[in-house]
């Protein structure tokens, strides 16, 4: 499969070909050094393995602003003062950025598509129009949809949540906008659906009905599926996980969390999780963790890459660098079988400082050659070391006899505890957790 180059009425990276694989001893910052496309790792090639997808928020609409001072990246899409003449512009350069990098996928948030307009009415008229013109840049360039979603949460109407909000004239402003992105989804052909409930949670318990809010936050996304459903979205909804930021406390605190709301409201069927790195880390938890932890219960959906500054406690959505954290997530993701229908989502900005064109393009690079390089690693662990055998033997003891008994449920506590009076105080038997770190530095070459 290939993309091809899509270009509007201004070219916007005119310094900028398309990016080629030069291999590890290339000098060329706009050239991948380990994501080769189509090599064939594991049995398929990188590009499935990896469905990488570009954020469309931060990479055209985030300028680098802060709390602290207004944007610094002036970006020649974003010129025009009229709002819709701006957004055809920056679908223009969204659809040229995607075709130069190659990758396969996108996402957006509605208010990145298109402007609010002056009602409800008027906002998912402007995304209609901009629907229609995403969706003849798709068939021109071959870049498909990873997934659509709603912002419900940068309007002042949602400082009190979306879905979870006390006045239930904000629940219907927010089923106008998903039912909307909904719409555009569906005719985008999108793999799946996100929400992020990044104020749907509390500030304080004083003044918050939790339980009512929990069963109002089911029933609205029981109702968003049901919609979906009926017109013709087969793909999977996603939440996406965060303990905070901007509430204080989110209802989708981690991936624990989101599976337990799932299970007690009977969403599990329909609704799976977006798992980010930073959000991991917000809540105390390695990347790791949190996708090895969706997986165990069936929950798996799609990532959002990216990681945090460690001296910081906030989202920083930096570009993934760190090749440990590739290497273990591709681990995970190797044994149990791969992405499905989810993807890799670049939900990362680059520096507020760095404020060339062309480091937009870099940090993608990096980044993707930064997990293209933890899969080969995690391949060549699986494929030429102890790792597997070494970590089976750990658990030796439940392959037969009374262990494998116990493994499927066929003893009572009872017949448990009855075995132990027969033995002598057990040997220890060592974890071997330094082997295991020196076979992933093996293999790091």
């Amino acid at each position: 499969m290939s993309i091809n180059l899509t270009l509007g009425e201004t070219e916007y990276f005119p310094n900028i070909k398309q990016i080629e694989y030069e291999g590890r001893d290339s000098d060329n910052p706009l050239a991948f050094k380990f994501y080769d496309s189509e090599k064939i790792v594991s049995g398929k090639p990188m590009r499935e393995h990896l469905k990488f997808a570009v954020a469309y928020w931060h990479t055209f609409c985030g300028t680098g602003s802060d709390p602290f001072g207004p944007g610094t990246k002036h970006f020649p899409w974003n010129v025009s003062s009229n709002q819709m003449e701006a957004a055809y512009a920056r679908l223009d350069a969204a659809f040229e950025f995607f075709s130069k990098l190659g990758v396969d996928y996108y996402c957006f948030h509605d208010r990145d598509l298109a402007p609010e307009g002056n009602d409800a009415n008027e906002s998912e008229e402007y995304l209609q129009q901009l629907t229609q013109a995403a969706k003849r840049k798709q068939k021109e360039s071959g870049v498909k949809l990873l997934w659509g979603t709603a912002n419900l949460f940068s309007h002042p109407r949602f400082m009190n949540g979306a879905a979870t909000n006390p006045d239930f004239t904000i629940v219907t402003y927010a089923a106008s906008q998903v039912k909307a992105a909904l719409d555009a989804t569906i005719s985008l052909g999108g793999d799946n659906y996100v929400f992020w409930g990044g104020r749907e949670g509390y500030s304080s318990l004083l003044n918050t009905n939790m339980k009512k809010e929990l069963d109002h936050l089911a029933i609205f996304l029981s109702k968003a599926r049901d919609y979906g459903r009926a017109n013709g979205f087969n793909g999977t909804f996603l939440i996406e996980p965060k303990p905070m930021e901007p509430s204080k406390h989110q209802y989708d605190f981690d991936v624990a969390a989101v599976v337990s709301f799932l299970k007690h409201y009977d969403l599990e069927n329909d609704f799976k999780i977006n798992i980010e790195n930073n959000h991991a880390t917000l809540a105390g938890h390695t990347f790791a963790h949190e996708i090895q932890t969706a997986y165990n219960f069936n929950a798996f959906g799609s990532l959002d890459i990216n990681q945090g500054d460690p001296h910081n406690g906030w989202d920083t959505d930096e570009f993934l660098n760190n090749i440990y954290d590739a290497v273990h997530i591709m681990l995970i993701i190797l044994n149990e079988g791969g992405l499905k229908s989810g993807g890799m989502n670049f939900d990362a900005k680059t520096r507020r400082s760095s404020t060339d064109l062309e480091d937009i393009f870099i940090g993608h690079i990096h980044a993707m050659d930064t997990l293209a390089r933890g899969l080969m690693i995690a391949d060549d662990i699986l494929q030429n070391s102890e790792y597997q055998s070494l970590k089976n033997q750990r658990y030796k003891s439940f392959d037969g006899n009374k262990g494998l008994l116990f493994s499927e449920g066929k003893l009572n506590l009872e017949e448990i505890a009855s075995l132990a009076s027969n033995q002598k105080e057990p040997s220890l038997i060592s974890g071997k957790q330094e082997l295991f770190e020196s076979i992933i530095n093996k293999h790091i070459k």
